[in-house]
């Protein structure tokens, strides 16, 4: 599905088609991980829906970021995994694919813990201004948006979910 303008889409139904998405590529023994924080609100969420038994884990960026020093570090959530990576079947899990510059640095963090058997991509949104050859194994929605706008992913005290735009940083 495309979308033009992503705020006016209902958030909540584009994670109904993320949780098909992901049931499809999970397997019995996968382990989903949310990139710190519209990812980690997915992947809970995500967890609870698909009764799955084991934890979901969280990935930080922050250490492995290419603008690093510029941006320094966050106070978004470390990264936490509470299984064993190496030979893992890893289902990554964000709220926006947009450069791929997020996923090359957790995918850099995911290994300084092991390595996995396989990592898989799912996204809630993947958008134009791809700057590294990443893609998603799974987007509920594909969006075009101007270079100078970024998505980012709300979610209210009741947990549902919405968009917002703005100009970019």
């Amino acid at each position: 599905m495309t979308v033009s303008d992503p705020t006016a889409h209902d958030a909540e139904a584009l994670y109904r088609e993320l949780l098909r998405g992901v049931a499809a590529l999970c397997g019995p023994q996968s382990q989903l991980v949310g990139i710190a924080t519209g990812g980690a609100w997915l992947a809970e969420r995500l967890h609870a829906d698909l009764k799955l038994p084991r934890h979901h884990g969280v990935l930080s960026s922050a250490m492995h970021r290419d603008d690093f020093a510029q941006r320094g570090l966050s106070a978004r959530e470390p990264t936490r995994l509470g299984f064993d990576v190496n030979g893992a079947h890893i289902i990554v899990i964000d709220d926006v694919l947009y450069t791929g510059r997020t996923i090359r640095a957790v995918v850099n963090e995911l290994f300084d813990f092991g390595r996995p058997a396989d990592v898989k991509l799912a996204v809630l949104i993947e958008r134009n201004g791809r700057e590294l050859p990443i893609q998603a194994d799974f987007a509920a929605a594909h969006a075009q948006l101007p270079s100078g706008q970024s998505l980012a992913l709300r979610r209210d005290s009741n947990g549902l979910l919405s968009f917002v735009t703005q100009a970019r940083r």
